[in-house]
């Protein structure tokens, strides 16, 4: 199915996250896949169609700083860092809290990130969860930005597709870690 983003789509998007769905949006950098963290058949399914190796964890996308200290363990220093770079196009790699059922992320570590797009923000905030999320491309191949090639792509699936016409031709977010003793940007 392929919508135009709109208060209606919003309400479909919900639903189909809820029900164990994958969707394609727009966000600040490039199209992305989107699956609810917690549920192990959706992420699976991200795997799937990317042709994407289960050894490559995905990152997080969440709605404010309260969700990513619910997820997280974040210092001070940190903090001071993240409310500068967030919301927008940096994903910052941090200790995770034990406990939680995510699927597609690491054990011990989080990549978490809140988007700078008010389609994605407002879907945010109304699902309340935390979203698995990664570039619309078959792994290793430059991500999409015009819908076109993603519908001729992945239309196949059964997934859905938000059209937010061609977005402009840019980079993946800016991936910080934190985890390491020194600051480490990785990508």
């Amino acid at each position: 199915m392929i919508l135009k983003p709109s208060q209606q789509t919003l309400n479909k998007v919900i639903e189909t996250l809820q029900n164990g769905g994958v969707v394609v949006c727009p966000t600040d950098t490039v199209y992305g896949f989107l699956a609810d963290a917690e549920n192990k058949k959706a992420v699976e399914k991200i795997y799937k169609i990317k042709k994407r190796s289960k050894s490559k964890l995905l990152p997080i996308f969440i709605k404010d700083m309260k969700m990513a200290k619910e997820l997280a363990f974040i210092e001070k220093e940190h903090e001071k860092i993240l409310n500068k770079k967030w919301p927008g196009k940096y994903t910052f790699v941090l200790k995770r809290k034990k406990g939680l059922k995510l699927y597609g992320v690491d054990k011990n570590t989080i990549a978490l990130r809140i988007p700078k797009y008010k389609f994605l923000n407002d879907l945010l905030k109304k699902i309340d969860k935390p979203l698995v999320q990664t570039s619309v491309n078959i792994s290793s191949n430059p991500a999409l930005t015009k819908i076109s090639d993603i519908i001729k792509q992945f239309n196949k699936y059964d997934i859905l597709i938000i059209d937010a016409d061609n977005l402009k031709k840019n980079r993946p977010s800016k991936i910080i870690d934190f985890t390491l003793k020194h600051l480490t940007r990785l990508r």
